[in-house]
């Protein structure tokens, strides 16, 4: 759930403060801008730190409280549990003995009626005795009808008007013995089956959420739990079952998973599956996040459990959310883009206002931090806040599901976001004196620092590297759809023209690193987790070993320095860096500190990522983007179609090279692709589309041309 509302934390007078934090720019007084941009140039009240803006929460807790022979034993008194979630099936079970009674319990979400079901068996008769209950940290009223057990209540808004309203339901069905309700709690007895279901709900974008909510609970009471989770299996495997992959296995593959990972950095030649594992873990992450009419995955998605979430597990602009959405597309999910446009589609109305206000420009824009209310203004600190290039950045998103699938009519959806995104920058854009360039001003290099020449630290500059890339990658995708589209030729001609005058996609310092700002900055921290200067080299591919081999080995070069350490989702992005450039073992590497087990949960900004027990990434704490970063790596360690052909086994490090065998990965153009190898080497490969037609493949090396299958 989210608490805050809408609201405009715009400074309409922010724009008249522009031509003056500019000419400090000009000057080199960057330490004098930025304080004139904390000053007059953020969003009015405290933007990400309270509401309106709001935080992303759990709805409660469900709590059930067993009693065996009317206690309730410790765990080292109960014998053979196992816990575990199936892939395959996305249902969570543990089973355990205890007194000769042999347990289990099944969880679901089903993906056929979007009920919570809980199942609880025992191999004797009327052994289950419990009793359930709902709460929450706060706001929150529990009652009863008699036969279900409710919660509501209405979350913080931050203005006049009430805050999101929500409604649990909770109803237990037994085979044999009793269920009663008292005022807060259900209470089982003597029962051998019990089958708990809850439906919830929020009045997002749903007026009438409540009755939905009852609507959902009386069909799932009134459907057989076989026939539910037969509904629930066959729903979630249209999407899973769409990609097999398979590295073989390893002596320590059959372990559980928390003693597979505290063995997989030093021993991965005895577990290759785990990769494989991980893999389709991310993809039951995509696939349990979203659909399309629902919301994105946020910076913890649904599994965040607390009411005051780090960074108010928000949308950042600034590579997480975008890294939420990298596997989609070449993993097979390309409908789970779609949220993510939905929401780009509705912060446009107000990125209008933002861009007036702060830029006197026209189209839209976004920084740093988003909601679901629709928030585009800078944050708060000019440190991190001023970002303008969120925007442009997701759009790189969009465009992505349009170059894997082709789709024109999704093309023609998301053009006026494309082109507003370009319109803002086209209109924004000024000319540094220096060089000639044209620039963004004030911008930032995401949350990262310099030393200015009187010793005193900035943020704030012109024309940051990222910002560079993300407008000539922008403008040059805009330039093509208005072709595929037929329109806007005047402003296709006009962003022709700005190209030529945009700095060039990177310049090489003199110790061989891309530099990161328009000057050769000396910087803080050389192991600062953001490396927003390489968004050429990925999710763009501006920088290739192939195209700009210069560019490539200065990437290297900046990524030796950053070093392999970090949160969990920096890692994720330096593995894909690294795929990027085809160094299968470099991107192992980090695949492998990736999987470090952790338990840390303190928030952290340097060293020290990892994933948890239940494979969950930490930064820690837990975020979701380092899954997605690490699944979108994995996957691009086996193909690569940004290049203009399908690369085969790109990146493949030495502990995958003797044999596997993958299938249903896509690549650009709407292709779908299995292929094998043995000892490194492409022995099969299969490549489809809807429509029979060309495509260059390049295999062991080779480049060929390949007429691809109809589908």
């Amino acid at each position: 759930m989210w608490s805050g509302a809408p609201q405009d934390a715009n400074n309409y007078e922010a724009y008249k403060k522009l031509p003056e934090i500019r000419q400090l720019l000009t000057d080199g007084k960057n330490d004098e801008a930025q304080d004139l941009v904390n000053e007059e140039f953020v969003c009015l009240g405290k933007g990400g730190q309270a509401e309106p803006f709001g935080c992303f929460q759990t709805l409660g807790k469900l709590q059930i409280n067993y009693l065996y022979d009317g206690e309730n034993p410790g765990f080292d008194s109960v014998a053979d549990y196992s816990r575990k979630l199936d892939l395959d099936s996305a249902i969570a079970s543990c089973s355990f003995s205890y007194n000769e009674v042999n347990y289990r319990r099944e969880y679901f979400t089903g993906f056929g009626n979007d009920v919570n079901v809980v199942r609880i068996t025992a191999d004797k008769k009327r052994m289950i005795n419990c009793e359930i209950s709902l709460d929450r940290a706060e706001r929150f009223e529990v009652s009863n009808d008699g036969t279900i057990l409710q919660m509501k209540g209405a979350l913080v808004s931050g203005t006049d008007n009430p805050g999101m309203k929500y409604l649990a339901l909770v109803k237990a069905l037994t085979e044999d013995g009793t269920v009663t309700i008292e005022s807060e709690k259900i209470k089982v007895k003597d029962a051998s089956e019990l089958i708990i279901y809850i439906s919830v709900g929020t009045s997002f974008r749903n007026a009438d959420f409540e009755g939905d909510v009852r609507e959902l609970l009386t069909k799932a009471v009134n459907t057989g739990y076989h026939e539910q989770k037969e509904a629930h299996i066959e729903n979630y495997r249209q999407m899973f079952s769409r990609v097999h992959f398979d590295l073989g296995r390893g002596e320590n593959s059959d372990l559980p998973t928390n003693e597979r990972l505290s063995k997989f950095y030093n021993e991965p030649e005895k577990d290759t599956a785990l990769p494989a594992l991980f893999y389709q873990f991310g993809r039951y992450l995509t696939i349990s996040s979203t659909r399309v009419g629902l919301l994105p995955p946020n910076l913890q998605g649904l599994w965040a459990h607390q009411i005051h979430t780090p960074w108010n597990g928000d949308y950042h602009l600034d590579v997480n959310v975008q890294m939420n959405h990298w596997p989609v597309e070449v993993s097979n999910l390309s409908e789970l883009n779609l949220p993510l446009a939905d929401l780009v589609k509705r912060m446009v109305p107000h990125g209008e206002k933002t861009a007036k206000a702060y830029y006197n420009a026209d189209g839209w824009v976004a920084h740093v931090i988003t909601n679901v209310w629709g928030f585009t203004e800078p944050g708060e600190s000019a440190s991190w806040g001023i970002s303008n290039a969120g925007s442009g950045w997701v759009c790189n998103n969009l465009w992505q599901h349009y170059d894997f699938t082709g789709d024109e009519n999704y093309l023609k959806e998301i053009y006026p976001i494309l082109k507003g995104s370009a319109e803002f920058y086209n209109s924004m854009l000024m000319q540094d004196t220096e060089t000639g360039w044209l620039v963004t001003a004030p911008s930032v290099s995401p949350e990262n620092s310099f030393y200015l020449p009187n010793g005193s630290h900035a943020n704030v500059c012109m024309g940051p590297t990222i910002d560079n890339q993300i407008i000539r990658e922008l403008f040059n995708n805009v330039i093509r759809a208005s072709e595929v589209l037929g329109k806007d030729a005047e402003f296709r001609e006009t962003l022709k023209r700005k190209l030529k005058d945009i700095p060039p996609i990177a310049q090489i310092s003199d110790d061989g690193r891309i530099m990161e700002w328009l000057k050769d900055y000396e910087e803080p921290d050389l192991q600062h987790r953001h490396i927003s200067h390489l968004y050429g080299l990925y999710p763009a591919h501006l920088i290739s070993p192939e195209s700009t081999p210069e560019f490539a080995e200065a990437a290297k070069k900046t990524l030796e320095v950053r070093g392999d350490d970090g949160p969990s989702w920096a890692i994720a992005y330096k593995q894909l860096f690294w795929a990027r450039l085809h160094d299968g073992s470099r991107a192992f590497k980090l695949l492998r500190e990736i999987l470090k087990p952790t338990l840390d949960t303190h928030i952290n900004y340097g060293a020290g990522g990892g994933v948890y027990p239940n494979l969950l990434s930490a930064g820690p704490p837990f975020q979701i983007d380092g899954n997605f970063g690490a699944t979108a790596g994995i996957a691009e360690m086996l193909i690569q179609s940004h290049a203009g052909f399908i690369h085969l086994l790109p990146a493949i490090p030495e502990h995958w090279q003797k044999e596997g065998k993958v299938s249903g990965l896509k690549a650009r153009g709407n292709f779908t692709v299995d292929f094998e190898w043995r000892n490194g080497r492409v022995t099969d490969f299969t490549i489809s589309s809807p429509t029979s037609q060309k495509v260059k493949v390049k295999v062991n090396e080779e480049l060929r041309d390949v007429i691809s299958n109809k589908l």
